[in-house]
Order: C-alpha cells, then structure tokens, then sequence
C-alpha cells in the first residue's frame, strides 16, 4: 500500500500537462477526469493515430518499460494489452466500443488501479473541430479505491493528462500519417 501511494506520488508530481484538463466529480469510492486536445487531422486520421497506441503511450507508464509491447485492437471485445518478458501479458483494459473517427470506450483499471478492486471506463470521443478534430478523453473510475478519491483523482488526471498530451503531439507530426 505504501508502494502505491509512493508510485502515484512520484507519477502526480513529474507530470505536467498542457491539455485542457479537470477533475469532473469525485465522492466516496468514484472519481471523473476530463481532458481535451486539439489535434491537426480530421477524425478518421485522428482515430488512426489514436489507435497507435505504441507510437504514443509514454513507456514510463507500462510494466515492461517499453511502450512498444503495447497493442490495441480497436473493435469490441479488443485488447490493450502489453507483451512481458519471458511470455507474461498485461491485459490493461478491453474495448468495449468502437466507432472508427468517433469513439473508443475501454473498460479497465489501468496501471496503479489494477490492484484495487475497482472499474474504470476510459472514453476517447473524437469531434470535427474546423480543419481538425477535438478529442475529449474521459476515464470515470468506481469501486474499492485504497486512497481517498479526492486525493487520487488529480493524480490519475494529470497522469492520464500526460498520456493524451502525447497523443496530441504524435497525431500532429509526420509520423502520425
């Protein structure tokens, strides 16, 4: 327990984003952050990018300190898994909707939230914005949080603020296309 309120901590305080970014809600054993980027492509190469995950996700954040063994299988029932060493796997979170340009929507408890007894929705909404596309992050999170919801919530905020600024940032370079 010590160890993970440590980890959350530490990951709070490195952070620093740029995203528009807020805690929505909390109250006992739930919490709601909300994060939204601008992106220079129109939805269905957004959502291309946005499915990349490995060219994005920041390996700080992954168990095997690679971003690249990250994959995602953006159709329902999906994975966003991650390959280990010596032939373990980490199933982050599982698709539970897809519509390519519009919305992904993944339930799981990702990183420290794995090891409490909790339920997270994490839902990327991509919305024509002029010549580009806002992408709306949200990741609503209920159950038997360890920590106290009002404390962890700006951590997973600016945390999973980081994560979408990347995505951002990625999608708005050459690579992306």
């Amino acid at each position: 327990m010590k160890n993970l309120r440590s980890s959350l901590l530490i990951l709070g305080l490195c952070v620093s984003a740029s995203a528009s970014a807020e805690v929505v809600e909390t109250r006992d054993g739930f919490f709601k952050i909300q994060s939204v980027v601008l992106v220079d492509l129109p939805p269905a190469t957004a959502w291309r990018a946005l499915t990349r995950v490995p060219a994005w996700w920041d390996s700080a954040h992954t168990w095997s300190g690679a971003a690249r063994n990250l994959s995602l299988e953006a159709r329902a029932g999906g994975c966003f898994c991650e390959r280990l060493a010596d032939g373990g796997s980490v199933q982050h979170a599982r698709v539970v909707f897809a519509q390519p340009g519009k919305l992904l929507r993944l339930d799981g408890a990702l990183g420290p939230l794995q090891e409490m007894a909790v339920t997270g929705l994490l839902t990327y909404s991509l919305a024509p914005d002029g010549p580009g596309t806002r992408v709306t992050m949200s990741y609503a999170v209920a159950g038997a949080l360890t920590l106290d919801s009002v404390k962890l919530a700006p951590l997973v905020d600016q945390v999973m603020t980081s994560q979408l600024d990347r995505l951002r940032n990625y999608a708005n370079s050459k690579a992306s296309r």
